[in-house]
């Protein structure tokens, strides 16, 4: 089976601004039922197009462990294979023919499952660095069996594994603010055999899910249900067939293109990865006899009638780790942030898509508080600021609340203060209270007058001193004793 993987940055229909996001890696964890009739003692991953540097990681196997990178001219090959013992003539991994049994579960392909021993399925899977855009990596699997001209030598059956590998594209939004649309394309795994007819039809099953984080390759296990989408609630599409178009002549009625399934939604600024799972099974119904199409007894195929589904194919457990171009504002204490041309209010709206290399511009406003700086994205005590917009950025704004200090004088004297209030200084004599913002330490000074003597502090200082600091956490008060 041969399917498109990526095709990076690829703008989706309907999408028309300058780009919004980026994909930071594709990957995916397929199950695989060995259907070829036969044992099998390995398995390879063609990835025509790729560059082995380009290779970000691949998924150990349960029975044949880390599998071995080849290159060849225009792409690489990871192949998992079983050792083979010459003394006894036995390869000592085995994956045997699947026999579709009424047990069967997507827990027996990994080595942990009930009936792994005798499933015949197995896991396996690989993750990718971001591909340039234009770029087109087609992906195939296929069993690997004994080869009966060279005993002890593997080769590849085809036709290849039915096995739906699927297209990433990150889309752009139909206008400022709205959420970019990411794409999966997935195509019919199994070509016609005679170009005048359709091919083999498959039924797909379809999850979705997303996270506020990203992925890796090997969390995408059809055991792991904390990240591959499983849940009845998580099916975005229950039941659809999936069939290769005649590639020559207008054979068929052509009453749906069943060649691709392109599902895409958008997604939360939070959101750090797209994760679907598609669960691929055999169709059993019946054909048109002349064009080799569907021919579905619900006349749409949007469910398997009776007699209709057969065993299982492999199911699909791919990712997408997606960066959008986004602005977060978050605050301490209380005020708000606005801007962005109305798009964040903080307060309410707290985060907003935006266009790459655009400028955000933001403003504190402080609500009986004061603002003391920005974080992240913006920097500085200035109330608004503006940046470039690159991938996805957030801004903090800080917002303390502001206490009065008042101090007070038994007999003439006078108490300066350190330093200015944030709507005046002390100077006591005239200006006997201020604002502090909280957690200010303010140093007082009682200057007497002449011919007097200072004598103590009361309140929120003490000692005979004639310097005081005082921490302001709340409204205090300070009085300073002088001598008559």
């Amino acid at each position: 089976m041969k399917q498109f993987l990526v095709l990076a940055l690829a703008a989706a229909p309907m999408l028309c601004l300058a780009q919004t996001g980026s994909i930071s890696g594709t990957l995916g964890g397929f199950d695989v039922v060995n259907d070829t009739g036969q044992p099998a003692h390995g398995f390879e991953i063609q990835l025509e197009g790729l560059q082995i540097n380009e290779l970000y990681y691949a998924v150990p196997g349960g029975r044949y462990g880390n599998p071995q990178p080849v290159a060849y001219a225009t792409g690489v090959y990871l192949r998992y294979r079983s050792a083979y013992d010459q003394a006894s003539g036995q390869y000592l991994s085995t994956t045997p023919a699947n026999t579709a049994t009424p047990t069967f579960s997507w827990q027996d392909c990994y080595l942990g499952g009930l009936g792994y021993s005798t499933s015949g399925c197995e896991h396996f899977g690989q993750s990718l660095h971001p591909i340039a855009a234009g770029r087109i990596i087609t992906v195939t699997g296929r069993w690997m069996v004994d080869d009966p001209a060279n005993h002890g030598q593997l080769i590849a059956v085809n036709p290849p594994a039915a096995i739906p590998f699927v297209t990433w594209f990150f889309g752009l939004p139909a206008g400022v603010g709205t959420a970019p649309v990411v794409v999966a394309q997935v195509e019919a795994p199994e070509p016609p055999e005679v170009p005048e007819k359709f091919g083999a039809a498959q039924w797909v099953k379809i999850y979705k899910t997303q996270l506020t984080r990203e992925v890796t390759a090997d969390e995408l296990t059809s055991d792991n249900t904390a990240v591959v989408p499983e849940d009845p609630t998580q099916i975005e599409i229950a039941w659809d067939i999936l069939q290769q178009q005649p590639t020559t002549g207008v054979n068929g009625n052509g009453k749906r293109n069943r060649s691709r399934r392109q599902n895409q939604g958008g997604i939360a600024v939070s959101t750090r990865s797209v994760i679907r799972r598609y669960e691929l099974y055999k169709y059993t119904g019946a054909y048109d006899a002349i064009t080799h199409e569907v021919a579905c007894a619900d006349l749409k195929c949007i469910a398997p009638s009776a007699g209709e589904l057969g065993g299982p194919l492999s199911a699909q457990n791919t990712a997408s780790n997606v960066v959008a171009d986004s602005i977060t504002a978050t605050k301490t204490g209380s005020g708000n942030v606005t801007g962005d041309g109305g798009l964040i209010s903080c307060g309410n709206a707290c985060a907003a898509f935006g266009i790459n290399a655009s400028t955000v511009s933001l403003t504190a406003s402080p609500s009986g508080t004061i603002f003391t700086g920005w974080a992240g994205a913006c920097s500085g005590t200035s109330l608004s600021c503006s940046f470039t917009l690159n991938g996805a950025m957030t801004a903090n704004a800080t917002f303390k609340s502001q206490f009065t200090l008042s101090v007070g004088r038994s007999n003439p004297g006078t108490i300066t203060g350190t330093p200015t209030g944030n709507d005046r200084a002390i100077d006591c004599g005239g200006n006997c209270s201020a604002k502090f913002t909280d957690g200010t330490v303010v140093n007082l000074t009682a200057v007497p007058p002449a011919g007097k003597t200072f004598a103590n502090w009361a309140g929120a200082c003490s000692g005979t001193a004639p310097t005081c600091a005082v921490t302001i956490n709340k409204d205090t008060s300070v009085q300073a004793v002088f001598n008559k």
